[in-house]
């Protein structure tokens, strides 16, 4: 999808900040935070996370907070779980089903915390 039709769907106004922002989101094939991408964008922190949260209230984006203490975003496509080391901090998402219910509850993100293969062999 791109970002022009995402925005106009949600009946968003499409300014450089909010096009940037999307285009990295949607390039990036594992979530990432403020701090990955600050480099790539010409705007304050103040707008970046101004228009993050209008993503995440128009459901285009989610998140969530890992180990580092840090907030971490990805365009919200089909809802997946997400894989984070102890270790080395590296998330990972994952594509396998993860049917988890609780009766009377919705739920939006399924975190799985334990050791990657590659902290498992050092």
């Amino acid at each position: 999808m791109n970002v022009e039709k995402l925005i106009n769907e949600k009946n968003l106004k499409l300014t450089t900040a909010r096009k940037a922002i999307l285009e990295i989101l949607m390039s990036s094939k594992r979530p990432i935070c403020y701090d990955d991408i600050k480099s790539n964008l010409s705007m304050d922190k103040a707008t970046f996370y101004r228009n993050i949260t209008k993503f995440e209230d128009e459901h285009i984006i989610s998140s969530f907070e890992s180990n580092d203490k840090k907030r971490y975003y990805e365009i919200q496509n089909t809802p997946h779980a997400h894989f984070i080391c102890c270790k080395c901090s590296n998330i990972e998402c994952i594509a396998q089903n993860i049917n988890f219910q609780l009766p009377k509850h919705e739920i939006d993100n399924i975190i799985i915390k334990g050791i990657c293969p590659d902290c498992l062999e050092k």
